[in-house]
């Protein structure tokens, strides 16, 4: 496996925002998913899947990262499904 530099991962992070943002605008009113928790589950878990899929094709993973990349991808997360959150309660 190989181990990510910092700029790798924001930049997958930085797709991975602009592709969860693009599911929410395209493609969230031809899903079958009530709003609140629901959403917000399944938002993480698109998340939690593109991202590993994302670090596979880097060959890498997410248990390769280092702690403070993990805490990165922590704060990332939440700070985009809770953006999200905002723009659709508004």
């Amino acid at each position: 496996m190989t181990v990510l530099n910092e700029q790798t991962l924001n930049d997958i992070l930085q797709y991975l925002e602009k592709s969860i943002n693009s599911l929410v605008l395209d493609g969230l009113d031809n899903l079958e998913i009530n709003g609140g928790e629901e959403m917000k589950n399944f938002l993480e878990n698109q998340f939690d899947i593109r991202l590993e899929n994302l670090l596979i094709s880097k060959n890498s993973s997410i248990h390769h990262l280092e702690s403070g990349m993990k805490n990165l991808v922590i704060q990332k997360k939440q700070e985009i499904i809770s953006k999200i959150s905002k723009q659709l309660n508004n």
